[in-house]
């Protein structure tokens, strides 16, 4: 059994939402335990974080998901707070060799979530994981792109989310975010079976044709979503 631990902060929920998607795209791969870890306001006190118990489910699995929304061009604070104390297993090298990845959240198409992700790739870099990309190409980059595409912010380091500010909290409006962030996850828990247990990988290769039609069932899913919540309404 291999275990991937998704471990984020979301104050609005929107990167919560992310945060579920991409364990449920790990729980698809067979033999993968799943846990979900938020990092909160009240586990910081006088400006350090602290919950053991979160840490030690942090030492106990094979990949870590690290995910955060990003504020004035950063990961949040109390996030940051959750990575610096991440020196004590630094220390030791306690999580040298997980497998690692990222995701941020930001209402801005940009946002500078890049420099989120590239925080966060350097703090797994620093102990000593192994960083894990995308691997999707990009999406919405034609004129018959959506914002239902897959990977449609062309994110490769990690995935990126994205609502606007009037949207209601806890919601991804762009269902391509979604499935973007289910395809990480799917992704990460193979490549874990393949790094711990040594399981057979086959490399997923698509054409551009491909991941078009994958965008396009993306897009089909969220009309149908839509259409769904007009009916319960």
């Amino acid at each position: 059994m291999a275990t991937v631990t998704v471990v984020y902060h979301s104050p609005s929920g929107h990167t919560r939402a992310l945060a579920e998607r991409i364990a449920h795209g790990a729980k698809s791969v067979p033999g993968t335990e799943v846990r979900l870890a938020e990092i909160a306001g009240h586990q910081v006190r006088e400006g350090r974080w602290s919950d053991e118990a979160i840490m030690e489910s942090l030492r106990e699995s094979d990949a870590i998901v690290f995910g955060a929304p990003t504020y004035m061009g950063s990961v949040s604070a109390v996030f940051k707070a959750f990575l610096e104390a991440g020196f004590y297993p630094f220390l030791g090298q306690e999580w040298k060799d997980k497998l690692a990845g990222g995701f941020t959240h930001s209402a801005s198409q940009n946002g500078d979530k890049l420099f989120s992700l590239q925080q966060l790739a350097v703090f797994a870099a620093q102990m000593n994981m192994q960083w894990i990309p995308v691997g999707d190409a990009a999406g919405n980059n034609w004129t018959g792109g959506t914002v239902h595409d897959v990977n449609r912010l062309g994110s490769w380091l990690g995935v990126m989310g994205q609502t606007n500010v009037d949207e209601e909290p806890g919601v991804v409006s762009a269902h391509g975010d979604l499935v973007t962030a289910e395809r990480y996850g799917a992704r990460l828990a193979e490549l874990t079976a393949r790094w711990i247990h040594g399981r057979d990988y086959e490399v997923q290769r698509h054409t551009l044709e491909g991941y078009r039609e994958i965008s396009a069932r993306s897009a089909a899913d969220a009309k149908a979503r839509v259409e769904r919540a007009a009916e319960a309404a």
